[in-house]
């Protein structure tokens, strides 16, 4: 969309004119304003009085009146920040109706950056100098070999402290010698310019066909989504970043979603390869500094592209011409908190409103994309070999039920036989269980009781290299006691499963001249630890890698050749919908970690069901044949994508209060009856409390062809709620608990 397009379509405000402003305030309706001078466009976000406070807004049109005019109030002040465009407004309105949230809290989350209301500024920062130190301590090499590796980022005193791990006395001693030098800067200045026709790397002949078709998708400059499937190693990145020259040669922006901060490092890396300098990036990871900085520059068209998280899509872009969604059947694209959305179907979305395209890349697509590619919504692009000398690994199966296994053991001989040759090879083997901490239970052996969360239907699990238990739904810990809670037995306690920790544990045991590495969200607190883990491993300091799903995305160990899953079982257990979606997505991906350089690979899954149709299915490799088996299960039953189906969630501290307003509602949903919808429940969560409040599900599934929303909102509006209770509704769940 040109500038001049953009203009059009802006309505402009004259002094005592009356607007209509949004706030972040939650408030659900619009408020009256007066333009206090000159102009004032719509989009401009600017500062009103609220009660006593001022707080943010954005001008959302005219005025809606039928007040006082006396008692209406001006705006206080237009901040300096680039309007937000029309096609954002409409963009924010249609994710609030599709997921049913108040607009305020959808520009919370469009607005979700420190400091927005503060005028431009000059700030402290700090860079390399040209001194050499008089005397090198481990401190002091912190912070520099900090400056060495971020030398695209702005670090103030305190960010810098925080980044090397230092005392703000050790930044202090290194200016006094120039080694590190102090300057002034503004707060967010444009991000270095990206070239799209930098040399890059060459491409293999596949690679070059398939982006050359990504290219032509992204010269129409309209509407088009497309489903670049490639098999682990394929070279997916290569591709798709040629996509993002194509867009930014046009001058518009680029957005790269990934599911997981840890990958950023690498992905940087061919970032800057392919245009010679890094882009903006928008995650937990980065510094508040650097999120303002981002967010502002976005807006102004000073950022060509970011690399972000899920929140990402939600920046306030000037032209957004390409949003890619690397690995786009992770989970968690799914937001499960505060608004509830999945940032794949979003960024779809989006993409329609601002005339752009959109690149789902994974080598094991959602069953959602795959489907939308074979009713030719999706164009489809395929990547079937590995890049180079490369192979596909071999996958097989151990029989667990053949294996004599001692006590507290989960290796077994056959593949621990398997890791003693990759040993003698130098040769890395990843050991992949899906569980943090040490143990999932911890039992009483004279009573039998289960130590539970004092907040949460959940048992606590033992970590046992922080020693503590933990409660993975509220995040409640307690420190291990010596005796039973129940029974006051001392010694009696017992660990009841496995969890990484204690497979490194056995692992130390069997392989005990090995180095081992455990790779686990819990154990490695901060981005860069984990940063730092990651390369650490690729570097070779490892022999033997234990890991939770956190391996499983996109990581390249050149060295590991050998895969061995734990428990493959695992996801196949209760009645979630996509337990075997996942399960072959998670087995596939896990695999693909194997054999990525030179030397050929094999994955191995421990297995009690070797016959199970979706083992064999990971076995055989035949992905369509799985993907039109799953898709033909799920029209016979109606359900997603050939179905739609809401989860409600009611929860307060009464559970009595809660299950009579579930069966309120469920007795007078004729609104959803008369759409041809389904209601299942009210029922119990599988996880009936959660932070002290009891919770209570019902399902909601209807056709297709039904738009759910305007009924299920009729619904939701139609019944009075307490205030010590909560709905929430999610459309197109993703967990069922």
């Amino acid at each position: 969309m040109s500038d001049q397009q953009k203009q059009g379509a802006i309505k402009s405000f004259v002094h005592d004119e009356l607007v209509s402003v949004l706030t972040t305030q939650p408030i659900n309706r619009f408020l009256d304003y007066k333009v206090p001078f000159g102009k004032l466009i719509q989009g401009s976000f600017v500062e009103v009085p609220l009660g006593p406070r001022k707080v943010i807004g954005v001008v959302w049109g005219p005025g809606q009146g039928g007040y006082d005019p006396k008692k209406i109030r001006s705006i206080s002040n237009i901040l300096e920040i680039a309007p937000m465009h029309s096609e954002m407004q409409e963009f924010l309105t249609r994710v609030g109706r599709y997921t049913l949230t108040p607009l305020n809290a959808m520009l919370r989350l469009a607005t979700r950056a420190p400091g927005l209301g503060d005028p431009p500024s000059m700030r402290k920062v700090y860079a390399l100098g040209g001194a050499i130190i008089d005397r090198s301590t481990p401190a002091r090499e912190k912070v520099l070999a900090t400056l060495r590796n971020t030398t695209d980022m702005h670090f103030t005193a305190y960010e810098l402290k925080e980044e090397a791990g230092v005392s703000l006395s050790v930044i202090k001693g290194l200016v006094a010698q120039n080694a590190i030098i102090e300057l002034e800067t503004p707060k967010d200045t444009p991000y270095p310019h990206l070239d799209p026709f930098y040399p890059s790397k060459e491409l293999t002949s596949a690679q070059m066909t398939a982006s050359k078709e990504l290219r032509s998708f992204v010269a129409m400059q309209s509407y088009n989504t497309t489903l670049l499937r490639g098999v682990t190693g394929s070279g997916k990145t290569e591709v798709y970043l040629e996509a993002v020259a194509e867009c930014l040669s046009q001058g518009r922006q680029a957005l790269v979603l990934i599911p997981e901060i840890a990958l950023t490092v690498e992905f940087l890396d061919r970032v800057e390869k392919r245009f010679g300098k890094q882009p903006a990036q928008w995650h937990s990871g980065v510094t508040m500094t650097e999120k303002r900085r981002c967010w502002r520059m976005v807006g102004a068209g000073q950022a060509q592209i970011v690399i972000g998280a899920r929140s990402s899509l939600f920046l306030p872009f000037d032209n957004l011409g390409l949003i890619v969604v690397d690995e786009e059947h992770d989970t968690s694209y799914k937001q499960e908190d505060g608004v509830l959305y999945s940032a794949r179907d979003m960024a779809v979305m989006r993409a329609s409103i601002s005339g752009g395209s959109v690149v789902l890349a994974s080598a094991t697509p959602s069953l959602e994309t795959w489907a939308n590619a074979q009713a030719g919504k999706y164009n489809r692009i395929d990547l079937t070999e590995r890049f180079g000398a490369a192979l596909m690994p071999d996958m097989a199966t151990i029989d667990m039920r053949e294996q004599l296994m001692g006590t507290n053991s989960w290796i077994s001989p056959d593949l621990g036989r398997e890791i003693d040759v990759r040993l003698k090879r130098s040769e890395q083997s990843l050991l992949f269980l899906n569980r943090r901490g040490y143990a999932p239970i911890t039992v009483c052996r004279k009573c039998g009781d289960q130590i539970g969360c004092d907040h949460c239907d959940a048992r606590m699990v033992e970590h046992r290299f922080q020693g503590h238990l933990m409660c993975h739904q509220c995040g409640e810990t307690k420190k291990m006691p010596k005796e039973c809670p129940s029974c006051s037995e001392v010694g009696s306690l017992s660990a009841v499963g496995p969890g990484v920790e204690r497979l490194a544990e056995e692992a130390e045991k069997r392989f005990p001249e090995a180095k081992i590495s455990v790779l686990s969200s819990d154990m490695l607190m901060s981005a860069k630890a984990l940063k730092q883990r990651i390369s650490a491993i690729a570097a070779g300091e490892a022999d033997i890698i234990i890991g939770t799903q956190l391996v499983a995305k996109g990581h390249n160990f050149p060295l590991l050749t050998l895969v061995g899953v734990i428990d493959s079982d695992l996801a196949l257990m209760g009645g979630d919908l996509r337990a075997a979606e996942r399960t072959f997505q998670l087995m596939r991906q896990v695999a693909g970690r194997s054999g990525r350089s030179d030397k050929k690979g094999i994955a191995y899954l421990q297995t009690h069901q070797p016959d199970h149709p979706v083992i064999k299915a990971i076995l055989n490799g035949d992905e369509e044949e799985f993907w039109q088996a799953e898709a033909n299960q799920r029209l016979a039953a109606g359900m997603p994508p050939f179905g739609r189906l809401a989860g409600i969630v009611l929860k307060g501290p009464d559970i009595t209060q809660v299950f009579n307003l579930a069966n309120h509602m469920v007795r007078n949903a004729t609104m959803l009856h008369a759409i041809g919808a389904e209601i299942y429940g009210p029922a119990p969560a599988p996880i009936a409390r959660v932070r002290d409040n009891h919770r209570v599900r019902i399902l909601v599934k209807a056709p297709k062809e039904v738009i759910i929303q305007d009924a299920l909102a009729q619904w939701r509006d139609s019944v009075q709620v307490p205030r010590d209770m909560h709905i929430s509704i999610d459309i197109d769940p993703q967990t069922f608990y």
